[in-house]
């Protein structure tokens, strides 16, 4: 069977940053993907929604490598490369292609996904099994649980993100959840213990987060001429951060890992 060139397979790319140290474990390299069908009403990145973006950069996995190497020195012992979005697995070719030539050097490799894109038919499985081949780390983003808040929260159905989630449990890919949390959207009491009850029937959770809702990236859809849909929304409070964790039981997860890491 013919070699694939990797090198060579493109894939728009929005930015990169240099040094990121919420993306996976240690400090990473993290390559933000063009492209993203969820429209949340929080979004910090709203730039990176469309798919035509004179600002995005169409790149080759060689050339992003490249770029991603020349930090290595910084990366320690647990970093590494993560591609987020946007919502990356858009473009999952390129992330194949990335992956594969990361993974032939040694490099940790992280995706970041809402998972929206997932399907479970057997064409789709056959090239997301490919990535995960080459995938040692999944950021999983549960915006929520119940599915018609989820569908105003994003504008659609949670269904194919709750069936990646069972997939990846069935593989025993390692997964972090993460669930940002907003006042008065995503913060329901009853939702977040739904949220908890689903994620402890998956065997391969190594960390469940809640990620506090913060307001920076609402410039930005001033700058792109779109209405804010929660300004004024100010960040939760300590109280409601304790209250999410007690009631998805979070701190279960982070003792899980302290334990297998030996820590």
């Amino acid at each position: 069977m013919e070699a694939i060139d990797y090198k060579n397979v493109t894939g728009l790319v929005h930015s990169t940053e240099s040094f990121g140290a919420v993306d996976g474990p240690g400090i990473r390299f993290v390559v933000f993907m063009q492209g993203c069908h969820m429209r949340c009403q929080y979004c910090h990145n709203p730039d990176t929604w469309d798919l035509v973006n004179p600002a995005a950069t169409e790149r080759t996995a060689e050339d992003v490598l490249n770029e991603a190497i020349r930090y290595k020195g910084f990366w320690g012992k647990e970093g590494g490369i993560t591609v987020s979005g946007g919502e990356a697995t858009i473009q999952i070719d390129f992330l194949i292609a990335l992956f594969s030539l990361a993974k032939e050097k040694g490099i940790h490799t992280t995706l970041d996904t809402c998972a929206l894109t997932f399907r479970n038919t057997p064409k789709y499985l056959e090239k997301y099994a490919k990535l995960m081949e080459v995938t040692d780390l999944v950021l999983l983003d549960i915006k929520e649980m119940n599915p018609d808040q989820h569908r105003f929260v994003t504008g659609h159905s949670n269904k194919t993100i709750l069936e990646c989630a069972r997939y990846l449990s069935d593989i025993g890919k390692p997964v972090w959840i993460r669930h940002v949390l907003v006042p008065n959207l995503t913060d329901r009491d009853e939702d977040l213990i739904e949220l908890g009850k689903f994620v402890k029937t998956l065997d391969n959770v190594e960390r469940f987060e809640v990620l506090p809702y913060h307001n920076l990236g609402e410039f930005k859809w001033r700058e792109l001429g779109r209405p804010y849909p929660l300004e004024g929304t100010k960040p939760p409070t300590r109280a409601r951060v304790e209250n999410a964790k007690e009631l998805m039981d979070t701190e279960s997860y982070q003792e899980y890992l302290n334990r297998v890491r030996g820590n």
